[in-house]
């Protein structure tokens, strides 16, 4: 696959769009990541993405995701190569295929996958340039296949190990990991309970982490202990750069972090990680 102009380093932050402004963007740069991941199903005019890029001198920007079903491909692409044009090699596309539960054309996700990418690819949107949101095997090995690779969401280091095998030596893995700047274990607890709710009641997130270790006792209500600690880390900034790491260990070549409560001022907290994974 074509080698970024821009890589994406080894350490990168994961935003969601309505918590994101030009400002946290710049901030992002100057701590010393590398890539700036814009999550909440960004629109297909990528007008975030290039409010960021235009605050930033060198980071590179991806989308994770921008919904397939939402955004329609040649749209897409066309806000592709109106970022290319303004910031030539800063820009990545992730794409995915949302929920089940939040779209019921849902059914057949693989073939619209299949058929999103086949619009991109006539309209001139490179392979290398585009990264797959997958959990499964068939869209790790279609990510692996058809862009510059994958991008998992919510998945311990047992799930990056494993995807690591069904992607291959060559295929971009860069899953996102939660962190909680907090040492005490209920305040931390309840911040993570918080966020996994809504992604618990999600088949797709349920059956993987099924998949990836996880027993009902973990996944009901609002999650096991077990659960928590280790999908939303917390703890010093020590601690959660071991948890960040752990991917890197387990074949990641890049790892999203995402510092909660999202609804906060994380800059701080994501200059102390910074600094410890340095």
């Amino acid at each position: 696959m074509t080698e970024l102009p821009h890589p994406l380093g080894a350490f990168g932050v994961w935003r969601r769009r309505d918590g994101l402004t030009p400002e946290f963007a710049s901030n992002v740069e100057r701590l010393g990541y590398t890539t700036l991941w814009i999550g909440g199903s960004p629109g297909a005019d990528l007008a975030e993405a290039e409010a960021c890029l235009d605050a930033t001198e060198s980071l590179v920007v991806a989308t994770g995701i921008v919904n397939i079903w939402r955004a329609a491909p040649r749209e897409a692409a066309a806000s592709f190569h109106r970022l290319e044009a303004r910031h030539p090699g800063r820009f990545v596309l992730g794409i995915g295929s949302g929920h089940s539960e939040a779209d019921p054309r849902r059914a057949k996700p693989l073939t619209a996958m299949r058929e999103y990418l086949d619009a991109l690819d006539a309209e001139g949107v490179p392979a290398g340039r585009r990264v797959l949101a997958a959990l499964g095997p068939k869209t790790l090995r279609l990510a692996a296949e058809r862009t510059l690779g994958a991008h998992p969401y919510l998945t311990p280091p047992r799930h990056t190990r494993w995807a690591r095998e069904i992607l291959g030596p060559n295929a971009l893995l860069a899953p996102e990991q939660m962190v909680i700047a907090e040492t005490d274990a209920a305040t931390a607890r309840a911040v993570g309970r918080r966020i996994l709710r809504r992604y618990l009641a999600l088949e797709n997130y349920a059956g993987t982490l099924r998949k990836s270790g996880y027993g009902d006792d973990d996944l009901s209500g609002d999650g096991s202990d077990r659960l928590v600690d280790e999908l939303t880390p917390w703890g010093d900034a020590a601690a959660l750069a071991a948890a960040v790491r752990a991917h890197l260990d387990a074949g990641a070549d890049h790892v999203c972090v995402q510092a909660l409560p999202a609804d906060g001022d994380v800059v701080p907290a994501l200059a102390e990680l910074r600094r410890a994974l340095a």
